[in-house]
């Protein structure tokens, strides 16, 4: 069923992955969250979207039944997902023994509606020149199609796999080094200079961390 006979028929009920992707993105790009993935309360002058929740502020994508809104718990699981994901693939890169990539594949369903430069302005990729990212499609479907039906791919398949090289990311000294800085926006300190000639970043700015109250109890305990 297309996704806007799903929608007339049972409403907005959410946002789908992709969809969050862009909004953060937007965000970013907009100033309402800075590198650090802070949504930025003083903001609110500029925009009735951006409220406080608690300690820390959202920002209201849909009022009504049901109200949708990005909390700062949904900017941080987003920040977690994608620092993964780039520190993984940074991890590829330093056992190759490159700094750059020329081209990327998004396999999956999932892969074939991210907006690439959206997922890029996040940091969930690597810089590399636009045009050369793109979607694979149903990569593991159209390999298992392959493999049912021609035996020289199968058994090509087959080499191929004794070939693989598998690398644990737990176990890799680097990758908490890689995930921490993957997790500022879009990274804290690789160069994006493709993506710069797409989009202007905004520059670096602080946002004052929500106050949850740990200062004033280390004062006291002092």
């Amino acid at each position: 069923m297309p996704p806007s006979v799903t929608v007339a028929a049972t409403g907005v009920t959410g946002i789908c992955g992709s969809g969050i992707i862009e909004i953060i993105a937007e965000m970013y790009l907009c100033g309402i969250i800075n590198q650090d993935g802070l949504i930025d309360g003083s903001q609110m002058a500029r925009s009735p979207r951006i409220r406080p929740t608690g300690r820390t502020f959202s920002y209201a994508v849909r009022d009504g039944e049901p109200q949708i809104a990005i909390t700062q718990n949904d900017v941080r699981a987003i920040q977690l997902a994608k620092a993964a994901l780039y520190a993984g693939t940074r991890l590829l890169m330093d056992k190759l023994g490159v700094d750059a990539v020329d081209a990327i594949r998004l396999a999956g369903a999932f892969g074939s509606h991210i907006d690439t430069t959206y997922a890029m302005v996040l940091g969930l990729i690597p810089d590399c020149p636009l045009d050369k990212v793109q979607s694979a499609g149903n990569a593991a479907g159209t390999g298992a199609r392959i493999a049912l039906l021609n035996t020289d791919s199968r058994n090509e398949i087959e080499q191929v796999v004794r070939r693989i090289e598998k690398i644990e990311t737990a176990v890799e000294p680097l990758f908490q080094h890689h995930f921490v800085e993957a997790m500022a926006i879009p990274h804290k300190s690789a160069a994006y200079p493709n993506l710069s000639k797409a989009v202007t970043l905004p520059a670096p700015k602080t946002v004052q961390a929500p106050d949850d109250g740990t200062d004033r109890r280390r004062r006291r305990r002092g």
